[in-house]
């Protein structure tokens, strides 16, 4: 590796998954940079949100496995990896509908809490002091996603735009290394589809790496260092986007001719 590039915060090395006789994924090997937002594309079908699952601990790979930051990813540990630094939303919302945004929040940041269970009932001083802490932190996120004024607001009244901001808050509330967004743009309009790119961008300018699925083809070139390109559950390519939107394998796969 050149010493000029940031070391790898990711590696995936050879994952393949089976369903049945259906390879999803067939020996995908890719490495994200620390600090890049690097882009997974690739029709319906073609495994991208299998790789997430594989790599957050909700699949066993058939083979291969991941690194995090030096280490191996233990697979089946959707727990070891939120502790670890991975954060991801889902292609479909997995908000708490009758919770209020702001408890929403508060939930995704109990996972750096140090509170043990004889804490949470006698609520001692640190775990009042510490429950105050998540709260204000929670607050500190809605804000971060211009949405603080919708805090006391049950999640399932609000917005589909908002509602996606909101699930980035709540992962945002784990202090994630990288952040995994499956389909953020999903069903938004022009208008909200802008403000998450400068969202988007502004998570990583603070620091965070992000991993980013998306079917907006324009969102994901304009706004990622590298895309991969899965199709049939392999990797046709890996670059930058001017060079993966140019690929005669890419043009006939995913963006047509």
């Amino acid at each position: 590796m050149s010493a000029n590039l940031p070391k790898p915060l990711l590696e995936a090395k050879a994952v393949a998954k089976h369903f049945g006789g259906v390879k999803a994924l067939r020996d995908v090997s890719l490495s994200i940079r620390h600090g890049e937002i690097y882009g997974l594309i690739g029709p319906n079908g073609a495994g991208k949100t299998t790789f997430f699952n594989c790599m957050t601990g909700l699949y066993i790979p058939d083979g291969g496995g991941f690194s995090f930051d030096g280490t191996p990813l233990v697979a089946n540990a959707s727990d070891q990896a939120a502790a670890r630094g991975i954060a991801r939303t889902f292609q479909n919302i997995r908000l708490f509908g009758n919770m209020t945004a702001l408890e929403n929040v508060m939930v995704g940041r109990h996972v750096r809490t140090k509170a043990g269970v004889l804490g949470a009932i006698f609520q001692n001083a640190a775990t009042r002091a510490e429950e105050a802490a998540i709260r204000q932190k929670a607050i500190d996120l809605l804000h971060y996603v211009r949405i603080e004024e919708r805090a006391d607001d049950l999640a399932r009244n609000l917005s589909y735009g908002d509602q996606r901001r909101l699930e980035i808050a709540r992962a945002l509330a784990t202090d994630p290394k990288l952040l995994c967004l499956d389909e953020p743009a999903a069903g938004m309009n022009a208008t909200e589809t802008e403000q998450l790119r400068e969202l988007i961008d502004g998570i990583r300018r603070d620091g965070t790496t992000i991993l980013l699925i998306e079917h907006d083809v324009k969102l994901v070139m304009g706004l990622c260092d590298r895309v991969a390109v899965l199709d049939y559950g392999a990797l046709v390519i890996e670059d930058v986007p001017a060079v993966v939107q140019k690929d005669q394998r890419v043009i006939e796969a995913y963006l047509g001719a």
